[in-house]
């Protein structure tokens, strides 16, 4: 199996900087994409930023030049920068990865979620 493990959420005002971490671990051949995305309340869960194994990122419209989503490949570890945060950047941010599980055969390509870090951010 593989866990997801994030962490570096917390309570920021408006106009500070967090930065978040998310640790991949288990039966891993090979890491496809590492993405963040978050859900507020009463809201849909929403891409926020997403990296390939090649260094191909993007952003949301809301985020860009505000946040850098960045990997550490031999870490297996994916960061999110946020500077100039919103209050509306208020929500559970939630990393996600498309694995190539070890031994690379069968079905062994997943899709696995982190339980989420939560950022807020105050006005």
């Amino acid at each position: 199996q593989v866990q997801l493990v994030e962490s570096g959420g917390g309570l920021v005002q408006a106009g500070g900087s967090l930065r978040l971490s998310c640790a991949a671990s288990g039966s891993i051949f090979r890491i496809n994409a590492m993405a963040w995305y978050r859900q507020a309340p009463g809201k849909q869960r929403e891409l926020v930023a997403a990296a390939t194994s090649g260094g191909t990122t993007n952003y949301a419209d809301s985020v860009k030049g505000r946040f850098t989503i960045s990997r550490d490949n031999g870490k297996n570890t994916v960061y999110l920068q946020m500077n100039s945060l919103k209050p509306e950047d208020t929500a559970v941010y939630l990393c996600n990865a498309d694995v190539t599980r070890s031994p690379p055969i069968g079905a062994a390509r997943g899709d696995y979620w982190g339980q989420g870090t939560q950022v807020t951010v105050s006005s």
